[in-house]
């Protein structure tokens, strides 16, 4: 069993399914799954996932996981009382193979209901195409390449450079994910002096006491365009309804949706006082600076 703990995903999901559950409890949402490898050979997997996923969906949060999210600061009360009755519905997920070798993957349903799938099954994609085709996976290897990385970090007059993990989705394999993030822990440190900013896995944050990092995703402000008034306004739509949840808390917007000048007009002074920041997140980070 791949993923055992509904925790085991991006904290920005929790965060934008707060705002769901308050501001759009009947959206109606689609998912599709796309390999940025076109031609990988998924479809031989096409079973193993969804018997992952079936065990995905038998999963409950535990109440020391409840307990967890009722104490970051962020997190309502009402919230949480919620996730203390979710369960994923495999009825809204389908996998199939197709002729050319590859999958389709596609979830569709009520997003307060569905937004929790997408990292846990991209997690399982990749896990389940590892395991079969790197049977004997060169761990030395990995760990060399981590003690090369980590050692560049430490070079002379990196000493205030942060880095965070923000790699569930992507991970060779959940066991890999857990020692690399120890190894960092460890080796960069972590609280104000370390190097180490945390990681957007909650589950992670909550096993070895990090710091749990993420506000929104390309997703929210994707899904405001369908839920705005104005297809021209749904990004200021997107963040008044954040700032609305949020009341100044998580306040980092995300700049790249609709390209950096509409972000431009629209973050005005206004939002400017209302949040704390903004995210790059593509494109040229000395252009966007």
């Amino acid at each position: 069993m791949i993923i055992t703990s509904l925790l085991d995903t991006d904290l920005y999901k929790f965060t934008m399914m707060q705002v769901v559950l308050h501001q759009f409890p009947g959206a109606q949402v689609e998912y599709k799954f796309k390999c940025r490898n076109p031609g990988v050979p998924l479809a031989p997997f096409a079973k193993e996932i969804r018997e992952e996923i079936r065990s995905l969906c038998s999963l409950t949060f535990k109440e020391g996981e409840l307990q967890y999210l009722r104490s970051l600061r962020f997190i309502k009360s009402d919230f949480v009382d919620f996730l203390d009755l979710f369960k994923l519905n495999e009825k809204y997920i389908m996998v199939t193979a197709l002729p050319s070798g590859e999958i389709d993957i596609t979830i569709k349903g009520p997003w307060l209901h569905t937004i929790l799938f997408e990292i846990p099954v991209l997690a399982i994609v990749n896990e389940v195409f590892f395991r079969n085709t790197q049977k004997v996976p060169d761990l030395m290897e990995g760990r060399r390449r981590l003690d090369t990385k980590i050692a560049q970090l430490q070079a002379p007059g990196l000493e205030t450079l942060k880095i965070a993990d923000y790699g569930t989705r992507r991970r060779f394999s959940r066991a890999w994910h857990e020692e690399v993030l120890r190894v960092l822990s460890a080796r960069l440190g972590t609280g104000p002096s370390g190097q180490f900013a945390g990681t957007s896995n909650v589950y992670y944050a909550y096993l070895l006491g990090l710091t749990p990092l993420g506000t929104m995703a390309h997703e929210y402000l994707q899904a405001c365009q369908a839920l705005g008034p104005r297809l021209r306004d749904s990004q200021i739509f997107a963040f008044e309804s954040w700032a609305k949840e949020y009341r100044g808390d998580l306040g980092i917007a995300l700049s790249d949706v609709y390209g950096f000048n509409a972000f431009l007009r629209d973050f005005d002074l206004y939002f400017c006082k209302l949040f704390d920041g903004a995210r790059h997140d593509s494109g040229d980070p000395f252009s966007w600076g």
